[in-house]
């Protein structure tokens, strides 16, 4: 399961999308969750798969015996969280998991979760009433020693009509809530520039704290 990032509770709205199925979602995060005194047990014992940024050849192989095992594994192909709620580069190691394991990847959609909770803006929640378009689309398929940017290409295009989709559809966005809407579409969020610019500040003081 490939899914955008543009909120902190992604990942709830995104395993909802398996409930039809009666389906659980095992997660891949970022290892420092595990290790937050109130997520860590939670997503421990959920059975998440941490990921260690600098070396992810351990979570690679686990996700891959639980994609063999028949298990869904939910992956955010951006790594991060996008400012701008367009979609980001996407790193290929979905495609590459889903080639390895032979099984389809699934692209998945959220719009609206960024408005309960996202970088850069107030906390809605508890029952705030914000409606979450959740969409899962056709499976993609990666044929055995196929090419995993192609597959890449394919799985954002997909994921791109998609979102487009909800965003038509989505209830209009007016005042200070066209924040929560891209630049493109005549909101006031970053431009994917700005964006990344900021991203690239969060991670030099990132880096900057961690050698002070």
């Amino acid at each position: 399961m490939a899914i955008n990032h543009t909120g902190y509770f992604d990942f709830t709205y995104a395993g909802l999308g398996a409930l039809k199925s009666k389906r659980y979602v095992r997660f891949m995060a970022k290892q420092s969750i595990f290790q937050h005194k109130f997520a860590g047990p939670l997503m421990r014992g959920m059975k998440h798969i941490p990921v260690d940024r600098k070396n992810g050849g351990a979570s690679f192989r686990e996700a891959l015996v639980a994609l063999k095992a028949g298990e869904i594994v939910g992956v955010f192909p951006e790594a991060t969280m996008s400012r701008s709620f367009e979609l980001k580069e996407f790193k290929s190691g979905a495609a590459r998991m889903a080639r390895d394991a032979g099984v389809p990847l699934l692209p998945t959609t959220l719009w609206g979760a960024h408005r309960v909770w996202t970088k850069d803006a107030p906390k809605h929640r508890g029952r705030s009433r914000i409606p979450i378009f959740i969409e899962v689309g056709e499976p993609i398929w990666v044929e055995r020693g196929g090419d995993v940017e192609e597959a890449t290409a394919r799985l954002k295009a997909a994921m791109q009509e998609q979102l487009d989709r909800q965003q038509r559809a989505y209830p209009t966005l007016t005042g200070e809530d066209r924040r929560f809407l891209p630049a493109r579409l005549g909101g006031t969020a970053p431009t994917p520039e700005q964006a990344a610019a900021a991203d690239l500040r969060d991670m030099t003081r990132t880096h900057d704290e961690f050698n002070s």
